[in-house]
């Protein structure tokens, strides 16, 4: 096992003993989701936001670079601060821990995933009911007249020099992802109604610090917590992992398929 790898003596048993508590806690939950944050994607190459020394946002002020109000008052500007750096990663892949949720869904261990990540690797890995409550990189709409487009055409002209790129109707082009200021995306409208009362919240990758989406792990019975730094939920999480993200979902999944 990838984190057991790591230890020796009481760390790997005790390690050992957590990951038997979780997989546990999944086999007796009969409603039990994910909610992951953008550590989940550290593996696959993609910085997180707030790492101490790493975080996106430690190096600008997201407030400034990607709000709406950033796009409406300066979209030449928004497209070079924030899409060019979202743009560098488009070519990462799923890494073992969105692999690992991949299998508990398949297994039924899980019914769905719910993500704050607006990467796509869920969808990539072969998740089939996957939230992305801050919306996704596939496809954009017009702020003018309203139309949706594949995201391709947005860097297309981005490629091209065309900066902001423009609607058919010379409307300014904008992703279909949650900026600050934007209202909550459909797809949260549905995360609260599908995690009310379950029975079990896998939380991998977040520091659950972004409201509402902070407020989530509250509709849960009980918490699984599998991240880097402490959050504000630890007190009540049923188990807690600071281990490698995806070497402990790794290791949960290989536990559970024994």
């Amino acid at each position: 096992m990838a984190n057991v790898e790591q230890k020796n003596g009481e760390g790997a048993m005790e390690y050992q003993e957590r990951l038997k508590k979780t997989a546990d806690l999944m086999i007796q939950a009969s409603r039990a989701f994910a909610l992951t944050g953008a550590g989940i994607s550290t593996e696959s190459g993609i910085p997180d936001y707030r790492s101490p020394g790493k975080g996106l946002w430690e190096k600008v002020n997201p407030l400034k670079t990607a709000s709406a109000s950033a796009l409406r008052h300066n979209p030449k500007k928004f497209y070079q601060d924030t899409i060019s750096h979202w743009r560098t990663f488009a070519d990462a892949q799923p890494n073992r821990g969105h692999r690992a949720l991949k299998e508990m869904e398949d297994g039924g261990l899980l019914l769905g995933i719910v993500t704050q990540n607006i990467d796509g690797l869920h969808y990539a890995a072969g998740s089939k009911s996957v939230l992305e409550v801050h919306g996704h990189m596939r496809t954009g709409h017009c702020l003018e007249c309203g139309d949706r487009v594949d995201f391709s055409k947005v860097t297309e002209q981005l490629d091209n020099g065309i900066n902001p790129p423009r609607c058919h109707c010379s409307g300014i082009l904008r992703p279909d992802v949650v900026l600050f200021e934007d209202p909550m995306s459909h797809d949260f409208f549905r995360a609260t109604k599908v995690l009310s009362g379950c029975d079990l919240l896998l939380v991998a990758g977040t520091s659950l610090q972004v409201y509402p989406v902070a407020s989530l792990p509250q509709l849960a019975r009980q918490l699984i917590i599998v991240n880097n730094t402490p959050t504000s939920y630890d007190e009540s999480a049923a188990v807690i992992f600071r281990e490698s993200i995806g070497g402990v979902l790794s290791d949960l999944q290989s536990m559970l398929c024994q």
